[in-house]
């Protein structure tokens, strides 16, 4: 497994343990998630909120590496556990206090919705599930889409004390397309992607906002067309004779901003779709300093 006499850890491990570049897709999730659940965008409690979830996305990034450093030490041998640069039982002691504190501040702030805490620990818990089960799990692009479902569930739960329909059809959406981006991901260390089809789910969300956008402000058709090239142009490193594997998968994963940005420009809160954009937008510049997968 390696570095088992590491305790430590440089900032530069650090954040990348945490995938921290892709903290903004994170961000862009709270701000659509309040939208469709009529809360108020800019508030103190937003930040609070911007704050646990980024817990939980940096707690989940940490234990997804120290579950999968046995089997790093055959197949990745660069990451960071396998190379000696920390400890396992450092990343682990990281990983789950990000997310006790990410239940604590969800408690904190939604106390007058008794539910909040519950949406915490249900979020941690498909969290800590995808870690542990996602090696050889056919079904782990679910689980991981699941995660980024329960962000725009616990958003709304802590913000209004409820769950709408379209909350949770708008998760949805994003939990297929976060299903075919999770599919490319698991081929990442192979550099070749095994079959396409699983990359059908990545249309769901541009079938259903095609019907939104006649009733929509004009703008929201530029941000979904601008979402459709980025998401072929992502695809589009997959279908070449010599398949560009990782930087398909950070190409996606930035484009979970633009699918925000996409339910924002429809909703008609402009303002938060250029928020959104801008996080995308921030992604792409984070990633080219710390790695997004």
């Amino acid at each position: 497994m390696g570095g088992g006499a590491a305790v430590g850890m440089t900032p530069g491990v650090a954040l990348r343990l945490g995938r921290v570049s892709n903290l903004p897709t994170v961000w862009s999730n709270v701000l659509a998630a309040l939208a469709l659940a009529g809360a108020p965008l800019y508030q103190a409690s937003t930040l609070a909120l911007l704050v646990a979830m980024s817990l939980f996305y940096v707690g989940g990034m940490y234990l997804n590496d120290a579950f999968d450093a046995p089997r790093d030490a055959r197949e990745r041998a660069e990451r960071p556990i396998p190379m000696g640069q920390v400890s396992r039982g450092t990343v682990f002691a990281v990983g789950f206090g990000g997310l006790a504190l990410g239940v604590g501040i969800l408690a904190a702030i939604g106390m007058e919705a008794p539910e909040s805490a519950a949406a915490g620990l249900a979020l941690a818990a498909a969290i800590v599930v995808y870690d542990v089960w996602h090696k050889d799990n056919p079904i782990s692009p679910v689980l991981m889409g699941l995660n980024r479902l329960l962000v725009y569930v616990a958003a709304a739960v802590v913000a209004v004390g409820a769950v709408s329909t379209q909350v949770v059809g708008a998760g949805a959406l994003l939990l297929c397309y976060v299903i075919g981006l999770t599919y490319a991901a698991k081929q990442e260390h192979l550099a070749r992607i095994d079959g396409l089809w699983p990359l059908a789910f990545l249309v769901a969300p541009f079938v259903v906002a095609a019907a939104y956008l006649p009733s929509a402000p004009a703008a929201a058709g530029l941000v979904a067309l601008a979402f459709v090239a980025w998401t072929v142009r992502a695809v589009g490193f997959l279908v070449r004779p010599a398949p560009q594997v990782g930087r398909a998968v950070v190409s996606l994963i930035a484009g979970i901003s633009l699918f925000d940005a996409t339910v924002l420009a429809i909703l008609g809160d402009l303002a938060a779709a250029a928020l959104a954009v801008a996080a995308f937008g921030l992604t792409l510049v984070l990633q080219r300093y710390v790695p997004g997968t």
